[in-house]
């Protein structure tokens, strides 16, 4: 049982067209999804998505004129501390839990730091996962294009294929074969006209001590990585994911070292770190999560077997210098 008190947010994100609107439409209608606040982000000065989603609910807020990765996050803070105060002073329903849907142009990256860097909102919002939607008709074309939708792919916790009843099934083979490229080990699911179950969608990360190895194994997405390969895996010249294990515990003191390097690096091209790490002369793993140099703090997990001590660490940069910053501290940590 879950002992995080925190109201879960997640981040809805896709490029454009791609079926956010409609998946959120779908997910607002399902009978089984507790109250959810949603938070809708346009790009430009006239609004269109919320008028395409049906909720029937005052608890979608929008956010016009800009796009959260750059000129909104101030805004989007003061939004979600304005929830949190509207709820509980009675003045909006208790909501369980929060979806922000980001503009098509969007990186999620940097709303992720926004939600890591301010203690306030962490103390009371816990961050769920990227759910990135992808169509699967213009993918592979908007892929190649367009940066911003290989970093949503990176950074997706869940991925949703979309309008592949109306893609050939070769081009959704060789799209997730793409996908599969720029984030190993993510198992893309299917939504037809936004139809998916939220169970699917929703409980994606672990923020709890008491997680268990069977929950956090598919968080860490390492099927899909060459372990000891010396080519990572990676998608053009941007985008590189890549991940470390180690056999046995690390030293305390070249940890936190390591650790500090991360944080103080704090580049926008660290877009992610993710994973388990086994320290010596401690009795139990610590989960990291960090976006862009933010971290969450490390976490122990109280359950978790005791034959079990491997590290296992999962970073996607975007960048050579990020990619020749990360193979010099890797290195350093050997």
């Amino acid at each position: 049982m879950s002992t995080d008190e925190r109201t879960p947010l997640s981040v809805l994100t896709g490029f454009l067209g791609s079926g956010k609107t409609t998946l959120l439409s779908r997910l607002l209608q399902a009978p089984s999804l507790p109250p959810m606040a949603v938070i809708i982000n346009e790009f430009g000065e006239v609004s269109i998505d919320h008028e395409l989603v049906e909720a029937g609910s005052e608890d979608v807020i929008e956010l016009p004129g800009g796009c959260l990765c750059c000129t909104r996050r101030g805004e989007l803070a003061s939004t979600l501390a304005g929830l949190r105060a509207r709820r509980a002073r009675g003045e909006l329903p208790p909501f369980a839990r929060v979806l922000i849907e980001t503009t098509g142009l969007a990186e999620p990256a940097p709303i992720l730091r926004t939600l890591l860097d301010d203690a306030a909102l962490a103390a009371d919002f816990a961050l769920d996962g990227v759910i990135t939607t992808v169509d699967a008709r213009h993918g592979l074309a908007t892929l190649a294009a367009q940066p911003e939708s290989r970093a949503q792919v990176a950074l997706a916790d869940r991925l949703v294929l979309t309008k592949t009843d109306v893609a050939e099934p070769d081009a959704v083979a060789l799209l997730r074969r793409q996908i599969a490229e720029i984030h190993p080990g993510l198992e893309p699911l299917v939504a037809v006209h936004g139809d998916i179950a939220p169970q699917a969608l929703f409980g994606v990360a672990i923020r709890d001590a008491t997680a268990r190895s069977e929950q956090i194994e598919p968080w860490l997405g390492l099927r899909g990585f060459r372990l000891g390969a010396p080519d990572a895996n990676r998608h053009g010249a941007d985008i590189r994911a890549r991940a470390l294990q180690r056999e046995t515990p690390l030293d305390i003191d070249a940890f936190r070292c390591f650790f500090a390097m991360l944080s103080d690096f704090g580049s926008a091209d660290l877009l992610r770190v993710k994973g388990i790490v086994h320290l010596a002369g401690r009795d139990l793993p610590f989960l990291v999560h960090g976006v862009q140099g933010a971290f969450e703090p490390l976490q122990p997990l109280q359950h978790w077997s005791a034959q079990d001590r491997r590290t296992r660490l999962v970073f996607i940069t975007r960048g050579r210098l990020a990619e020749e910053w990360l193979d010099a501290l890797l290195t350093a940590l050997e």
